[in-house]
């Protein structure tokens, strides 16, 4: 029988985690081995994973307009195609296994994903991923909006920029 819960690993690429990325988030690196961990436990549970992922147009044609003068050189973050936009070294889509692309802070807005998880019968989400204020928390929004439920958020394997803004203090 299959798993009625999907896990959503938001935005784990190297444009965000990497020491030197340009949309490093500061707490990312540290959860690294948290997500792997989460990983693993889904899979283990038959819990499908999708892997959601921004990727943009070299000229940022599809990226909100406040990050638009980011890609005025044609190398903006998470940019398609671009080591920068790959996932994180660790962290290996296995087959079955879902990506989806998208191109604003919810997994939700302007995709596919509700119709994914519908199709295959998911109730409920676990998150984990970059970063909590922005990607996650809009993410779980959404899905709370659409009446998944839980929407269970993985509090050690997720981050934000800081300790406390992850917290929400």
């Amino acid at each position: 029988m299959a798993s009625s819960t999907a896990m959503l690993v938001i935005d784990m690429q190297n444009d965000f985690i990497l020491p030197d990325a340009p949309m490093r988030v500061d707490g990312g690196e540290a959860i690294v081995s948290n997500v792997i961990k989460a990983v693993s436990v889904a899979r283990e549970r038959g819990i499908l994973v999708i892997w959601v992922v921004r990727e943009h147009d070299r000229a940022g044609r599809d990226v909100e307009l406040f990050r638009r003068h980011l890609y005025a050189s044609g190398n903006g973050p998470t940019t398609k195609g671009t080591k920068g936009a790959e996932l994180i070294d660790g962290l290996v889509p296995k087959e079955g296994e879902y990506k989806l692309v998208k191109t604003r802070f919810s997994a939700f807005f302007d995709t596919h994903l509700n119709s994914l998880l519908q199709s295959n019968g998911i109730k409920s989400l676990v998150v984990v991923g970059v970063q909590t204020p922005n990607c996650i928390r809009q993410t779980v929004f959404d899905a709370v909006a659409l009446n998944y439920l839980p929407v269970t958020v993985i509090v050690d394997a997720t981050a934000a920029k800081t300790p406390e803004v992850h917290a929400g203090i």
